[in-house]
């Protein structure tokens, strides 16, 4: 993987998007728990790419996306929650749960071929 890598791009602006998401909801809405879980998730996803850059093997790599895949899912869920309690509108949470399935599915095409180029 490449430094200039769409991945590494888009998991970085939805890193910093998150940020500025959990200072939001800390401070506009007063939600400490969930602020700070979909911090820790929604930052893990970029954290566990850019790990995979340098990974020592294949499987090695194949392991940091499938933990960025989980951290994504994770961020899903508390986006979820946060929309389904009200705590979010409709707009805020669309355009995150959107930003972060398309993490997701990119991810998860990276890993079959991945996969794929390892059983060859």
């Amino acid at each position: 993987m490449r430094a200039d890598n769409q991945i590494l791009i888009e998991s970085k602006a939805f890193a910093l998007r998150i940020i500025k998401f959990y200072k939001f909801l800390k401070d506009e809405k007063q939600v400490v728990v969930l602020s700070k879980q979909i911090l820790r998730s929604g930052t893990s996803i970029g954290a566990n790419i850019r790990e995979s850059v340098n990974a020592q093997s294949r499987l090695d790599f194949i392991n940091k996306l499938n933990i960025a895949l989980k951290e994504a899912n994770e961020t899903e869920y508390w986006l979820e929650l946060l929309h389904e309690s009200d705590i979010i509108d409709d707009r805020q949470f669309e355009s995150m749960y959107n930003d972060c399935g398309k993490l997701a599915a990119t991810l998860t095409k990276i890993i079959k071929t991945a996969k794929t180029a390892n059983e060859e």
